[in-house]
């Protein structure tokens, strides 16, 4: 692994007894001596700690938001303009068939008129190039050096984090705030992949391991590796991308429409406009030939990513196929998602997964596996 990069926390995860995987280009934690089924149950019960450091994280300045919003607007289909100082959405950069290229969050600084952006660590270097392309030189995209990114999750996170940092206690989901952590400047979302309530804390690289000491102090907080932090997703019906989503995959068929407001759509006062439009609007009105659903297998054995899918117990060509998939600790059984034909996506649907040679049923479900604990 001597290729892979590094995050600033990687002699700690050593520390603690980490096993370190390559993943993204980085050496990362996939599991500590808990295990990951311990992981995922704590992250449940109490509060979770994620090293999310090989994020891409972006400034995008201006001379005012309106210029930086709609400039933005012009990669992405979301409602830029209308976000307000410390709030933060999820959005996606589309291609101009329509796909996904990559998504993201992205949020107005509470301090001043200035878009910070967090894209996934396998596609940064792509966008990073890709925003500079559109927007610079009216606007300055700039890639935030020597920051790490930390994610404390779970139902006690708030109650953590809000006795180190005070200013977090009175957030909500997507709250961001620029706040004093034990001595240390950092900027918290109140925001993670997990499901649960929680803090994404981006914080400058010398600082890190002070600021996850800290956390980790609290009894209440244990260190989580990748994979709790899949199950954890997939749990919570989150796409990963480049599995459940890819550049071929639209928003509609990816079932996530409800990323895209009004105002971006037919009939909108800023409708278009990104790449993709015409096939993306198109399909908001008319739906997606294909669409992502939950799949819950019978039985106790996982249905993981490339499994066929059949309507038939024998015969017949494949209609689909499994992008994620794996057992759930909370949900006590196995779990997948996957793409059918919208004619073969309403719940209760059954179909039959091919595994070791025969075929197993599973049947759709609604997303999510378990119930989002956000914090409203």
């Amino acid at each position: 692994m001597t290729d892979l990069k590094r995050t600033p926390l990687f002699a700690l995860h050593v520390e603690l007894g980490a096993k370190m995987v390559p993943f993204a280009g980085y050496e990362m934690p996939v599991q500590y001596p808990a295990g990951v089924m311990k992981e995922h149950l704590h992250t449940r019960a109490h509060a979770g700690l994620f090293d999310v450091s090989h994020m891409g994280q972006v400034w995008i300045d201006g001379p005012d938001w309106e210029t930086i919003a709609l400039g933005f607007e012009t990669l992405v289909p979301q409602d830029v303009l209308g976000v307000q100082p410390g709030r933060q959405r999820y959005g996606f950069f589309t291609n101009d068939h329509g796909g996904i290229e990559d998504d993201l969050m992205f949020a107005r600084d509470p301090q001043g008129d200035r878009l910070f952006v967090v894209v996934n660590a396998a596609c940064k270097e792509a966008d990073i190039a890709r925003m500079k392309a559109a927007l610079e030189p009216g606007l300055t995209v700039t890639p935030v050096p020597d920051r790490a990114l930390i994610a404390v999750q779970g139902p006690q996170a708030g109650a953590v984090c809000g006795g180190i940092a005070p200013g977090l206690r009175q957030t909500r989901f997507m709250d961001v705030r620029a706040v004093d952590f034990d001595g240390v400047p950092v900027m918290a979302s109140r925001s993670g992949y997990t499901g649960e309530d929680g803090f994404e804390i981006s914080v400058p690289a010398a600082q890190a391991e002070a600021v996850v000491r800290r956390l980790l102090a609290d009894e209440r907080v244990q260190p989580i590796g990748l994979g709790a932090r899949d199950s954890l997703r997939l749990e919570a019906g989150l796409c990963l991308y480049g599995h459940d989503m890819d550049a071929r995959t639209t928003p509609v068929s990816a079932a996530l429409d409800w990323a895209i407001q009004k105002v971006r759509r037919h009939g909108g006062e800023r409708a278009g406009g990104f790449p993709g439009a015409a096939r993306v609007l198109a399909e908001l009105e008319q739906g997606a030939p294909t669409r992502r659903v939950g799949l819950l297998p019978e039985g106790r054995a996982p249905m993981r990513e490339g499994v066929a899918l059949f309507t038939l117990e024998a015969g017949g060509e494949a209609v689909g196929r499994i992008t994620s998939g794996g057992f759930g600790p909370s949900l006590g059984g196995p779990m997948a998602m996957g793409y059918v034909p919208v004619e073969l996506s309403a719940p209760g649907t059954i179909l039959y997964g091919e595994l070791r040679g025969k075929r197993l049923p599973l049947t759709v479900t609604a997303l999510p596996f378990v119930a989002a604990n956000f914090k409203r």
